[in-house]
């Protein structure tokens, strides 16, 4: 390996990545399989991938492409050299609005082109549902079709000329009457018409196999579009013009209620001679909530398309009169299409779910059979699930008869994988007697290539490596995919994962306390790998700042797992690279939400710096930041504030305290409050009013000593919503709720004083021993409450979010933490709740800002949004983090990626607001960022409220 590294080196001016992380980032793709690839090159240019070429050659090593590594049959690993186009190759070189035309390196992402093509009313017509991460190059390897197909077709439909590299460095363009074809393939060809003729399934989906019948003379011998869906196995895409559409200019979406998915299915067909655009099928088991979708068990989605609204909506009318509905729903506004589409876009990584938690997986992906013929092929799907002991959820491009489904296979377990075999040939039999193929969309892979024969029969596949021979006759490129193909239960990913539960500290509830289940939830779909965020999306903010797979979600899920193997990562939690990964993580929380499939690398995150710095010395920043409640609480009881403020404002003595606590230099340390948010409470009288119902106001640290304003400002506004306030406890033993001390003697010589605090900063940090017992000991403080009905009010949104979350997770094993976690709301949850008939001030100004990364991930903010507009605070806060996340944008290093995080959606947001608009900012780091980076001051929605009580 260490020659083959040298030779690249010379050779190549692109990245040569033979390290531990650059293999582990692309040891999967989105299948069940894994294989360990000898190095990763990202080439700059064609020459690039000429040169390697030409040195894996001499050192006989396979080569294999790779896009955004979302295929979901193992097509995008390999045990060679792994070319990464994403990092430079990814230009989308121009378009030609008049030819409707563009010319695109394979890198570049599906959305990119779509982003460029709308102005001229163009688009490109295959969209998976991967559309914001999927690459053109991957989309031509595995030939992609997307829920558009029945309008336009599969991406070889939309593919005109094609650059190619050859395995022995041939640079072919690929086109029609055998433009570009290699030498000998029109012989193959010519002696073998009638098998092409009649032995391949004439269907709108028929992705398996090599696409050798469109070397036909009738077909016009095209050999860009024969190389579509090879799956990287006969050449290198360098370059590609492909062909775009007329966009509609206006769309509908009808959503039609069927009783049940076989009656879905068998209506798909006869939608077709309406010329819709979409006609895309799913059913009850895979929404979270049928809220906002007509009556029924399940849906057809039909998008049509005019000129204008009015015959968009014509349309979709005329689909719903043809169509014999329990329940249907038109929709022509665009955000209303994008919530419902969101839905089924979101199905893919739903789908790795059973209703009951329980793991779901790829595998029979996205067999395709006629339309006509998919409610018949249905139920006997189901039939052979059920005979197998099996479940799965179909879903998918009804109207091309194409179905993705994730099944329940035990993929860890001898007797699972034996069974997983039996099942997928029996289902093979299944899709060929229905005139079907294998794969209608994903490609064959590994998952799939192997049962070939029984849909080709024996002398097709063996033309199929007749083929694959003419292109690349020393099987250098992907081999052991489509032709000569690895059985399709080997290599699968899960085993080499502990088969024992690892010892971990948090709970990990929905995965049954395994932290190996946690993240094996990542399947690699890579919504993460989104360059844009839209609506209040927030998902995976260092992604976006960086570009680096190893700062995504997925990557991060990709080095734990390997950490788990022990294969590649070899220290287990001591690892340097996934400490390294781990990093740039902000902890934001977003994936817990906006991952389809959950996955909270926020907790693996506080897991894994809990276990690496076990025993060691930590980094200065976790003392200083991590134990920030602990330093803060020592000023306000010496009163030393003032001094601690005049000091810091002292540049040499605050470089120098900033050096010491692993602080970032470009970062002013926020001032202290001189009067706590408790003290003054207590100066105030301590005590509820009379009145309505009983709240408890959290004072989170922020609040308590760095933002006292907002305290002072929520109380006002509760009591003023007819609520009496109370503080918490501080007391353990005697306290009684409402006085936050007690005055009883005998209680001052029983009791212990303390203060309550979720232990954010502790869990942020990793020190979950520290967050433990700070947890156990506010826990004590909160027990009398505990035993009211009081609601907990929290207005810090990450410390409401640490209590709702991370403190029943982390406590597991103490019932107390639940019943406190049930009890947290967040300020507008509180008046919602209990003031409903209480009218807020009118405000009636625009607002701007940025809902909270844990406010979107863990809390909702549905109840603040309606405050917001009782309120007459009118527009939309953006989405994404504001990049400072707590401790992340305070720390050493950090600096830049936080201030690109907060460039990303909320500076802009800020900087275009309309005058005299209100910066809305709940959380103390989004206020912090505000106004170190844009000069702004933020307030929370309580001090805008108090403001205008007077």
């Amino acid at each position: 390996m260490t020659d083959l590294e040298a030779a690249l080196r010379r050779a190549v001016r692109g990245e040569v990545g033979f390290d531990t992380t650059s293999r582990a980032l692309t040891t999967m793709d989105a299948s069940n399989y894994r294989r360990v690839p000898l190095g990763v090159v990202a080439p700059r240019d064609a020459d690039d991938v000429a040169a390697v070429l030409e040195v894996c050659r001499e050192h006989a090593v396979p080569v294999v492409a790779r896009g955004g590594g979302t295929s979901i049959a193992g097509q995008a690993t390999g045990t060679g050299v792994v070319l990464d186009f994403t990092r430079h190759m990814n230009r989308l070189v121009g378009i030609d609005p008049e030819a409707r035309t563009a010319v695109v390196q394979p890198g570049v992402v599906l959305d990119r082109l779509q982003d460029a093509a709308a102005p001229h009313g163009l688009r490109f017509g295959p969209d998976p549902s991967t559309h914001s991460r999927c690459t053109l190059g991957g989309m031509i390897g595995n030939n992609s079709c997307g829920s558009h197909s029945v309008a336009w077709g599969t991406t070889a439909d939309s593919v005109r000329e094609l650059s190619v590299l050859t395995a022995r460095g041939r640079r072919l363009r690929l086109g029609r009457e055998w433009s570009g074809a290699p030498e000998g393939l029109r012989g193959l060809v010519d002696g073998e018409l009638a098998r092409l003729r009649t032995g391949f399934p004439d269907l709108p989906r028929r992705i398996s196999g090599y696409a050798l019948d469109a070397l036909l003379p009738e077909r016009g011998a095209d050999v860009a579009r024969s190389f579509c869906g090879s799956e990287g196995t006969l050449g290198v895409l360098t370059e590609a013009v492909v062909r775009l559409v007329e966009s509609p200019r206006a769309r509908a979406l009808a959503v039609l209620g069927y009783a049940d998915e076989a009656g879905a299915a068998e209506a798909a067909a006869g939608l077709l001679p309406l010329g819709p655009l979409t006609v895309e099928g799913m059913a009850v088991d895979l929404v979270p909530s049928t809220q906002g979708l007509p009556r029924g068990g399940a849906w057809l989605f039909v998008e049509t398309g005019g000129d204008t609204e009015a015959e968009a909506r014509a349309r979709a009318e005329a689909v719903v009169r043809a169509a014999d509905v329990v329940d249907a729903l038109v929709v022509t506004d665009p955000g209303g299409q994008r919530t419902l589409w969101r839905i089924r876009e979101d199905a893919s990584g739903t789908a790795t779910r059973m209703p009951d938690g329980s793991e779901a997986w790829p595998g029979w992906e996205d067999c395709a059979v006629p339309p006509v013929r998919l409610g018949g092929y249905l139920r006997d799907f189901r039939r052979l699930l059920t005979a197998h002991g099996l479940r799965g959820t179909p879903y998918g491009h009804f109207g091309d008869g194409c179905i993705h489904v994730r099944i329940d296979f035990d993929l860890l377990t001898a007797d699972g994988v034996a069974r997983f075999r039996r099942f997928s040939q029996e289902l093979a039999d299944v899709v060929v007697g229905h005139g079907g193929s294998l794969s209608g969309e994903h490609g064959d892979g590994q998952a799939r290539a192997e049962l070939l024969p029984r849909m080709y029969g024996a002398e097709t596949v063996a033309l199929f490596e007749r083929a694959k021979a003419v292109w690349d006759p020393d099987d250098l490129l992907n081999p052991g995919m489509l032709v000569r193909p690895a059985p399709l239960d080997a290599n699968l990913r899960f085993s080499v994962l502990p088969r024992e539960p690892v010892d971990v500290e948090f709970g990990y509830p929905s995965d049954g306390g395994d932290f190996s289940a946690a993240v094996r939830r990542c399947v690699g779909v890579a919504k993460c790998r989104t360059t844009s965020v839209s609506g209040a999306g927030v998902m995976c903010p260092s992604f976006r700042a960086t570009g680096e797979e190893a700062h995504s979600t997925r990557g991060r899920a990709r080095l734990l797992h390997e950490m788990l193997a022990g294969e590649l990562v070899t220290d287990g939690w001591r690892s340097t690279e996934v400490r390294d990964a781990l990093d740039l993580c902000l902890s934001c929380k977003g994936c817990r939400s906006d991952c389809p499939v959950e996955v909270d690398m926020a907790t693996y995150k506080a897991e894994f710096l809990h276990h690496h710095y076990a025993g060691r010395r930590r980094p200065a920043a976790h003392y200083a930041m991590g134990w920030l409640p602990v330093w803060l609480r020592w000023a306000a009881r010496t009163r030393t504030a003032p001094v601690v403020n005049a000091l810091a404002s002292v540049r040499p003595l605050a470089a120098v305290a900033k050096r010491l606590g692993g602080i970032a230099r470009e970062r002013e340390v926020p001032r202290l409050a001189g009067e706590t948010f408790s003290r003054w409470w207590r100066r105030r009288g301590g005590r509820p009013t009379e009145g309505g119902d009983l709240v408890v106001l959290w004072p989170d640290t922020f609040t308590e000593h760095l933002s006292p304003s907002v305290g002072r400002a929520a109380v006002r506004v509760l009591e003023a919503a007819g609520l009496r306030v109370a503080l918490p406890p501080t007391l353990r033993g005697r306290a009684v709720v409402g006085d936050g001390t007690s005055r009883s003697p005998l209680a001052l010589l029983t009791a212990r004083r303390g203060q309550v605090c979720c232990g954010l900063t502790y869990v942020s940090t990793g020190q979950l021993d520290r967050a433990r017992a700070v947890m156990r000991r506010t826990l004590d403080l909160m027990a009398p409450v505990l035993e009211t009905s009081a609601p907990v009010v929290v207005l810090e949104p990450s410390c409401a979010a640490a209590l709702r979350t991370d403190l029943p997770e982390l406590l597991h094993d103490d019932p107390r933490a639940a019943r406190l976690s049930a009890r947290v709301l967040t300020f507008a949850e509180a008046l919602e709740r209990h003031a409903p008939d209480w009218a807020p001030p009118e405000v009636n100004l625009p607002a701007v800002g940025q809902t909270h990364c844990h406010q979107h991930a863990v809390l909702g903010d549905a109840a603040d949004r309606r405050l917001r507009e009782s309120a007459g605070l009118t527009g939309e806060l953006s989405g994404g983090c504001c990049g400072l996340a707590g401790n992340f944008g305070f720390e050493a290093g950090h600096y830049e990626v936080s201030a690109a995080c907060a460039e990303d959606q909320l500076l802009p947001a800020v900087r275009e607001a309309p005058d005299g608009a209100v910066v809305l900012a709940d959380g103390f780091s989004c206020r912090t960022q505000l106004e170190q980076l844009a000069g702004v001051r933020g307030r929370h929605l309580a001090e805008v409220l108090a403001e205008r009580l007077d």
